[in-house]
C-alpha cells in the first residue's frame, strides 16, 4: 500500500534513568534510534505519519523520574502528535490530524457516564500504546479519536502537535472547573508549557479577572499579553507572603479576594502545591493540573469550613479537540509565540536541555528526519 512502510523508525526508551534505594547506584537513561514492526491493522484503526510530537513533562518524568509507564521499555516516547493518515480507515487516508493524548475505550462506565478522558482502559501513546509513541516516523492508532485538521492557514502541522496536550489539558481543567464568565481565576504555573495555555483559555472562556503566578520574570510579563490581567512573583517567597500580596492586588483593584477564585495549580511543583492550598479560600476550587512526586500536608477540614473543593483532571475528552483547535485555528489562543521545532535526530540534547531548564520559553515539538 502506498505511503506504508515496511518498518516504522523511532526513537525508544530502552532504559530510564533509575537509582537504587540502597546503594544510591545510579543507571543513566538510554534513548536508541531502531526500528519497530509495522503491526496489521484492524477495522477502525490507521497508521498516521507522524509531522510532529512535542516534548512534555510527562515524558521526562517517564524517562528521568522514575515515573512507571503501564507498557514496560523499551518503548518509544511521545503523546503530542500531529500527522498525515496513510493507512487504515480509508475514510481518513490522506487527511491532516491531531492524535488525542489518551483514547477512551469507550465502552466502560466511566466512558458512557461522560469521564472517558480518565477511562481506566484508555490508550495513551509513549505510555500504554504498547511499544508506539509520538517520537517516531509512524504510529497506529483509533480513528474514532481522531481531531481532523482543516484549513490551518499559516501553521505548520507539525506545531498544531502541541494541541494534543498542552492547549487541550487546560481546556479539560477549565471543563472540570466549570469555568464560567465572570468567573475570577488563578493560575500558578503560568509560564510553564501549559500554563501559557491555561491563562489563555481561562480568559478565552469569559474568566473576569486572571492572576498568573510563577518564578521567571520574563515570561511572567510576557504573560500580561496572553490572558493575564495581573502578575505576581513567586521568587523567594513563602506562600503567606504571596497570599498577603494577592489580597493587596485585589483590594487595590476593587476585587473580591476572599471566596469564590477557582484556582489552576499547573507548576506540579511542592511549592506550587503548597500556595494553591494557601490561596484556596470560602467556596474556591483547586484544580490540580501538574503532576509531581512530592507530598504536602493539609488540614482538609478547611474544606469543609470553606465549603471549598481540590479536584484533580486527566488529559481531555477527544470530543473537545476540534473546539479547542478552532479556538487556535481563530486566535483566540495563540500558538506560535511558545512553540519551536527542532530535528527529532537531537532527541537526546533536546530531553537533557528541557529536563536541567525545568520550564523552557518554548515547547518544543520534534520533527522526524530518519
Amino acid at each position: 500500500m502506498p505511503g506504508v512502510p515496511d518498518k516504522i523508525q523511532t526513537w525508544q526508551m530502552v532504559q530510564p534513568w533509575t537509582k537504587d534505594k540502597e546503594s544510591g547506584k545510579v543507571t543513566e537513561g538510554k534513548l536508541e534510534k531502531t526500528e519497530i514492526p509495522v503491526p496489521e491493522l484492524q477495522n477502525g484503526e490507521v497508521l498516521v505519519e507522524v509531522a510532529g510530537c512535542g516534548v512534555c513533562h510527562t515524558d521526562l518524568g517517564y524517562f528521568f523520574d522514575g515515573v512507571p509507564t503501564v507498557s514496560k521499555p523499551p518503548l518509544t516516547l511521545g503523546h503530542e502528535i500531529s500527522g498525515v493518515v496513510v493507512a487504515g480507515d480509508e475514510n481518513w487516508i490522506g487527511k491532516e490530524v491531531i492524535i488525542p493524548a489518551v483514547m477512551p475505550c469507550r465502552q466502560c462506565y466511566l466512558c458512557k457516564t461522560g469521564r472517558g478522558n480518565r477511562c481506566l482502559f484508555q490508550k495513551m501513546p509513549g505510555n500504554s500504546l504498547g511499544i508506539y509513541g509520538g517520537n517516531s516516523s509512524h504510529i497506529p492508532v483509533p480513528s474514532i479519536d481522531l481531531c481532523e485538521v482543516r484549513n490551518r492557514g499559516s501553521f505548520e502541522l507539525a506545531e498544531l502537535a502541541v494541541v494534543a496536550d498542552a492547549v487541550t489539558t487546560p481546556y479539560q481543567a477549565a471543563k472540570r472547573a466549570d469555568l464560567q464568565p465572570g468567573d475570577n481565576v488563578i493560575v500558578i504555573g503560568a509560564t510553564g508549557g501549559v500554563g501559557v495555555h491555561m491563562t489563555q483559555t481561562a480568559k478565552a472562556l469569559g474568566a473576569k479577572t486572571v492572576i498568573g503566578i510563577a518564578r521567571n520574570p520574563e515570561k511572567l510579563k510576557r504573560s500580561l499579553e496572553y490572558g493575564a490581567d495581573f502578575i505576581i512573583s513567586s521568587v523567594d517567597k513563602e506562600p503567606r507572603d504571596i497570599q498577603k500580596e494577592f489580597r493587596g492586588l485585589c483590594k487595590e483593584n476593587g476585587i473580591e479576594s476572599g471566596y469564590g477564585w477557582k484556582i489552576f495549580e499547573v507548576s506540579g511543583t511542592k511549592a506550587g502545591q503548597d500556595l494553591a492550598l494557601t490561596l484556596l479560600s470560602f467556596t474556591g476550587k483547586l484544580i490540580v493540573v501538574g503532576f509531581g512526586m512530592a507530598k504536602n500536608e493539609y488540614s482538609i477540614s478547611r474544606l469543609m469550613a470553606f465549603d471549598a473543593e481540590i479536584i484533580g483532571t486527566w488529559g481531555c475528552l477527544p470530543e473537545y479537540y476540534p473546539i479547542v483547535l478552532d479556538m487556535v485555528l481563530n486566535g483566540k489562543i495563540q500558538l506560535k509565540p511558545f512553540v519551536e521545532m527542532r530535528p527529532m535526530s537531537t532527541i537526546s540534547a533536546v530531553y537533557d536541555e528541557v529536563h536541567k531548564a525545568g520550564s523552557p520559553a518554548k515547547r518544543i515539538v520534534l520533527t522526524p528526519d530518519f
